[in-house]
């Protein structure tokens, strides 16, 4: 492996970006915004367009689509890398085309479109619906990966799709599978990092659709290969056509596959994952169809980093309130240590730990099945000589401190937070070994071999097991958080500062960069492709006034489903930004409350004769606006769901109970199942079918949360067929969240 060493470091600075070549399905033009002029063309231009394009003006090679293209580009600003996908016709044919900006210039890409080709738009939105539905069901990363592969292997038609997910030790793991036979099957295997190098891991990060439709191709040069102020190759970073690098079309062809696809799956702007598309033989994907699996994989990576803050929240939460509990206790004594020791349960649910030790004073006090106490002093000199952070975690402690294997079965694992800068002073969490099987992709350990010109990636990717020993499962970084929590949290009790430390609002701080961090994720990856879905569906509409009735179908379609995706996000984002808003209470009229809803609702009533019988409703004590948003979605609810009854009614009452208003409605319309009522107030949460009754899945979600922030709450009521009843309670005083 040592003589690999340089070769393998030369594989991973290879400058991906800049191939100076693209695949030959399509053709590649280098535009000058200025005066749109082309600069530079792959090879196959002339072949591909009909004529030489260097030095014409692109707006003359195009029998249609110039306006569209000069009314993107136009509108693209200064933002940073912008894209945009149009449909162009040149010589006779039709193009698809994928344009973006790099250093300054203009690249578009043109693939034709076969003659005949027509895709099923109507259907392709339903398989996205369809996907989105059957997504809001699942909560484990596998189970959606999984969904993921069979509806994307369902839409392309390749004979497989895996879904990787890559660890920290960026190796990745195929953890969901769809697949025809064709292609032997790899659920389970794992694959080493070095397959995928760091700068195309940066690739897939930034250009999340990767397509190669033919392992066998010849790259097509592009002439020139410079740029024409700079002199440096043109940057493909973002192209579609970038050609691929000579080791990974020989990987690809190792593998047996003459075709692949990538979407990546990226969670906080991190590469958690792959679905990657294989065929046997060379297979090219539609553009539409494309965008499609890219979409899908966008909602997958949300739905996935919204899972895992979701998960992330409520181990904080708990790790609060076990921290809470603790800090009680070594409040009411002199010696911390005692205290702690005095709690083993919740001190080593802190950390989800199988024992513990506390080294303080120059003793040492042992918590369950810890280490003998001279293998302790000999972590914790080790600790002093080369630790220098403040929390310091590893899951392999024999690679660090030979010997320690001994113990193994005691502490392969240790979390441990230094509570002195003067003495060797530390609370430790252990965890034991845990023996583990790994079946790898091939031998990770020969990733490749050395040719005379190159690198050459290995042949097989045959089954290659390995039996992982001296390591504990890895320490969660929430689980790392808790311990540098609970270590200041000491150090506050030992300077007695009890009393400060015990006002903890960390937990309202965590979910609010949580939920800013998914926000921004939603805004920026969802609701501008949104907005072009809907402008360019009506700049068609107007374009093109003569549609046919199927056509006319198609974009009211396209319109209807971007507007309810966007609306989606808009709720999404709604909800997440609940946790961060300061509440300003004041007493709120709620008569007025519900007139104003009913205003504001009288489109979705229409020419409907609701029997609508309104109470004298109490006053309540709140934000109006976040009251008058409760109002507005349940009642919203009793208009939609009593669509379908022919004399519908809906029954607004109000009454006092102590310090506390209470407020029902009820209506006689669909109702639900009692036996779910503990999925309806979920986030994506539906008790009806999306196509009988339209919505997000957010409304309700929103109601609970606004009314918890109240110090609050709501029940449901309903039977089948005869109505449901929502009964909220809003008390005078404040609520117990943080604002």
């Amino acid at each position: 492996m040592t003589a690999l060493t340089p070769d393998l470091d030369a594989c991973a600075r290879e400058p991906i970006h800049i191939p100076g070549s693209v695949q030959p399905h399509g053709v590649l033009l280098v535009i000058d915004p200025a005066d749109e002029m082309v600069v530079a063309a792959s090879a196959n231009a002339a072949d591909q367009l009909g004529a030489p394009p260097l030095s014409r003006r692109m707006p003359d090679l195009l029998e249609e689509g110039a306006e569209a293209l000069r009314s993107t580009m136009a509108s693209w600003g200064a933002g940073p890398s912008p894209s945009a996908q149009v449909r162009l016709g040149v010589n006779g044919g039709d193009f698809d085309g994928h344009l973006h900006r790099a250093d300054g210039l203009t690249i578009i890409e043109l693939e034709p479109v076969p003659e005949g080709e027509h895709l099923d738009l109507e259907m392709l939105y339903s398989d996205i619906g369809s996907f989105v539905d059957q997504m809001r069901r699942l909560s484990e990363p596998a189970d959606l990966c999984r969904l993921a592969a069979e509806k994307i292997r369902q839409m392309s038609g390749y004979d497989r799709v895996l879904a990787y997910r890559f660890d920290r030790d960026l190796h990745g793991t195929v953890i969901a599978e769809d697949g025809n036979g064709i292609l032997p099957a790899y659920l389970g295997r794992r694959f080493p990092a070095s397959d995928i190098p760091a700068q195309a891991r940066e690739l897939y990060r930034r250009n999340r659709l990767r397509i190669i439709p033919d392992a066998f191709y010849t790259p097509v040069a592009i002439e020139p290969d410079r740029h024409p102020a700079t002199g440096e190759p043109f940057d493909l970073s973002q192209s579609v056509l970038r050609s691929v690098s000579p080791v990974h079309v020989e990987y690809m062809r190792n593998m047996g596959t003459g075709a692949s696809m990538s979407a990546s799956i990226v969670v906080d702007n991190d590469l958690w994952g792959l679905i990657s598309c294989h065929n046997s033989v060379p297979k090219r994907v539609p553009m539409q169809i494309r965008n499609a699996i890219q979409f899908i994989a966008q909602i997958l990576s949300i739905q996935i980093a919204m899972n895992e803050r979701g998960k992330e929240a409520d181990e904080r939460v708990a790790q609060k309130t076990i921290l809470s509990r603790l800090l009680g206790h070594m409040a009411k004594g002199p010696d911390f240590a005692q205290a702690l020791a005095a709690q083993p349960i919740d001190l080593l649910a802190q950390t989800d730990a199988d024992s513990a030790a506390i080294a303080y004073d120059g003793r040492i006090v042992r918590i369950g099945s810890a280490p003998a106490e001279e293998d302790i002093a000999r972590i914790l000199a080790w600790m002093q000589e080369n630790v220098r952070e403040d929390v310091f975690a590893t899951d392999e402690l024999s690679s660090l401190i030979p010997g320690t294997e001994r113990f193994a079965d005691k502490a392969s694992g240790l979390l441990a937070a230094s509570i002195s800068s003067l003495h060797p002073s530390y609370l430790m969490w252990f965890r034991a070994e845990v023996v583990r099987s790994v079946e790898w992709g091939g031998d990770p350990h020969k990733p490749t071999t050395a040719g005379p010109d190159r690198l050459h990636p290995r042949t097989s990717f045959e089954a290659w097991k390995e039996q992982v020993r001296n390591t504990s499962a890895p320490w969660k970084q929430t689980q790392i958080e808790a311990a540098a929590e609970l270590r200041s949290a000491i150090i506050t009790i030992v300077l007695r500062q009890a009393e400060e430390r015990a006002r903890l609002t960390g937990q309202l701080e965590a979910t609010n960069k949580e939920l800013e961090s998914f926000s921004y994720s939603i805004s920026h990856d969802l609701r501008a492709p949104f907005r072009h879905i809907v402008g360019y569906a009506e700049l068609l509409r107007a374009q093109v006034p003569d549609l046919d009735e199927q056509a006319t179908r198609y974009l009211d379609t396209i319109t209807e489903s971007a507007v309810s995706a966007g609306r989606l996000v808009d709720d999404l984002l709604r909800f997440s930004q609940l946790g961060r808003t300061s509440l300003q209470r004041m007493p709120v009229n709620l008569d007025k409350v519900v007139q104003e809803s009913l205003r504001t609702l009288e489109e979705e009533i229409g020419d409907r004769q609701i029997d609508l019988q309104i109470g004298r409703l109490p006053e309540a004590i709140g934000d109006a606006a976040l009251i008058r948003q409760v109002f507005y979605n349940l009642l919203s609810n009793a208009i939609k769901y009593t669509r379908q009854t022919q004399s519908p009614r809906i029954e607004i009452s109000g009454w006092r109970d102590g310090n506390e208003t209470h407020v029902r409605i009820a209506d006689n319309g669909v109702g639900f199942d009692m036996a779910y009522v503990h999925k309806l107030f979920g986030v994506f949460q539906r008790l009806h079918h999306a196509e009988d009754f339209e919505g997000t899945g957010i409304g309700l979600a929103i109601v609970r949360r606004i009314l918890e922030r109240h110090g609050g709450r709501i029940l449901a009521e309903a039977e089948l067929g005869t109505g449901a009843r929502f009964t909220l309670v809003l008390p005078d005083a404040k609520g117990t969240e943080d604002e």
